[in-house]
């Protein structure tokens, strides 16, 4: 099997399923293999503090107005489940909390996401291992324990993972990208190691594929211009059918490793080495 590729909408639809659906779409045509989105229970992710306190938005003046406005419900994710089988590729999305995840049990979703920020919320990834559903765990903002436990809690349940090199800034620094991470983590975990990148160009993501990552996730939006706070770290419909194009060529080019002749060469090496002595 080849990189699995996700296409991260988190919140970039801004609350609109329409935006939604244009970037499934997106996702879709580009050749991406899944779509993912980000769940929470307002309530229980925020402090009643933070969720009173004055924020300007195109939902109100409140937090709250805000972060429930980024928010889709049962028949909205009903109405995704229904578009992205229509568009054969799969969605999952990451839960910030325990009741976001079971939750997420209405739908027959292929694999399960634990972000980067929940990576020391053990309650949350129990739940989630208990599942033994295939799970990607991102690794931004990490130690060693956190990885160390997270890794246990999964594999004392039996559940399938995959851990995903990541840093944690969004925009990330090309600078920051420590893409020999992935090696490291191979060789501690012994487990398969994918890529989820925050950078705004495609190189970084190039080469994790080229390190070995089997998997690879970037956020994704029309425009980067939007209103959003991770818009600045996503990629246009443009720049995100070119990464997944080319990240299917360096796929196919890394080969077996092998090194015989191609046979392929037989004739060329036939021809240039005609005049050399047998």
């Amino acid at each position: 099997m080849g990189v699995f590729v996700i296409a991260e909408i988190g919140i970039n639809h801004n609350g609109s399923l329409e935006i939604a659906k244009e970037l499934i779409t997106v996702a879709a045509g580009a050749g991406a293999d899944a779509v993912k989105f980000q769940k929470r229970t307002i309530d229980l992710v925020y402090t009643q503090e933070l969720l009173n306190s004055a924020r300007e938005s195109q939902w109100g003046t409140t937090q709250r107005a805000q972060k429930e406005g980024l928010e889709f419900g049962l028949e909205d994710y009903r109405e995704i489940d229904k578009f992205c089988k229509e568009n054969n590729i799969s969605w999952s999305a990451s839960a910030w909390d325990v009741e976001s995840q079971k939750f997420l049990r209405q739908f027959d979703l292929s694999f399960n996401k634990v972000a980067s920020a929940m990576l020391p919320y053990t309650e949350l990834l129990r739940v989630i291992a208990e599942e033994k559903r295939k799970t990607f765990i991102s690794t931004g903002m990490s130690t060693t324990k956190m990885l160390d436990d997270a890794v246990e809690i999964f594999r004392k349940a039996g559940c399938p993972f995959e851990l995903m090199h990541c840093i944690s800034t969004y925009p990330m620094d090309e600078h920051d990208a420590n893409l020999s991470r992935i090696k490291t983590l191979q060789n501690r975990y012994k487990c398969n190691v994918g890529y989820s990148g925050h950078e705004t160009g495609l190189a970084i993501s190039y080469a994790a594929i080229g390190m070995g990552a089997t998997s690879l996730e970037r956020h994704i939006t029309l425009d980067r211009a939007m209103y959003g706070s991770d818009q600045a770290a996503s990629i246009e419909p443009a720049g995100f059918r070119q990464l997944v194009g080319g990240v299917r060529k360096i796929d196919v080019g890394m080969g077996d490793g092998g090194i015989e002749m191609n046979p392929k060469e037989k004739p060329v090496a036939d021809k240039l080495r005609a005049h050399i002595p047998s």
